[in-house]
């Protein structure tokens, strides 16, 4: 990790409103932000590894962070992509488990530590914030199984153009009646999040592109008719 120390203040976190630390008292979030460290990663770098036992959470600030597992042939299954006001590791931290996933930084950004002693603390002595955390473990959980569902009766064509309706709802920039997914995805990338080979996306996507569906610039796509996408993703139960 680059090593810079820098200091956010949650009370002042640009990402509070969306954060479950929202509707923590002042003095809940001075003593969070009197613990917890907060430092700028660059891309690549690794904030936990699977297997290993948590012992704090970690808080985007900034920057994009990949959650992925390696399979017994070594290839990377991303499980989901986390951004700004997101909190990492704070399931295993709850139920005692090693981390059942590796976590590593996709986009150069600040992220925040906090030690296990503060945020148990107030777990267990805030029954809103309990409750908001036990809501995001069930929402996290359905999500998967919904990926899941996803992975096992679509097409690799549907499950991509899923995923890019998904990257575009999460990280979506509008503009010139298009809308640019802002985050800077390898084609690799890509293929561990839906399950098939590299050269698989660089032709399903060089398709949709023929198609005007999506517009590539460098790393970064940008949709030009999300609709079509939808029909792409059978969304409305097309028949193949």
């Amino acid at each position: 990790m680059i090593k810079n120390n820098i200091k956010i203040h949650c009370a002042f976190c640009q990402n509070i409103s969306e954060s479950m630390f929202s509707d923590l008292s002042r003095e809940e979030l001075d003593g969070i932000s009197n613990a917890k460290t907060c430092i700028r990663y660059k891309k690549g770098q690794t904030l936990f590894y699977e297997g290993t036992r948590p012992l704090g959470i970690f808080c985007i600030n900034t920057g994009k962070v990949k959650v992925y597992k390696i399979s017994s042939d070594g290839k990377e299954q991303i499980l989901y992509l986390s951004k700004p006001g997101d909190f990492l590791g704070y399931r295993a931290l709850v139920s005692e488990e090693f981390y059942n996933a590796s976590a590593t930084v996709i986009e150069e950004g600040a992220i925040c530590y906090i030690p296990k002693s503060s945020f148990i603390k107030i777990f267990n002595s805030n029954p809103s914030f309990f409750k908001k955390v036990i809501n995001k473990l069930c929402r996290d959980l359905g999500v998967l199984e919904e990926k899941l569902v996803t992975v096992a009766q679509k097409s690799v064509r549907e499950r991509l153009a899923a995923t890019l309706l998904m990257l575009k709802e999460t990280y979506g920039m509008e503009g010139e009646n298009s809308e640019l997914i802002d985050i800077a995805l390898s084609r690799e990338d890509l293929a561990n999040i839906i399950g098939t080979a590299t050269e698989t996306v660089i032709r399903l996507l060089s398709d949709f592109k023929s198609q005007k569906i999506i517009a590539l610039e460098g790393k970064k796509i940008r949709v030009l008719k999300p609709q079509e996408l939808v029909r792409e993703a059978d969304f409305y139960g097309r028949q193949s």
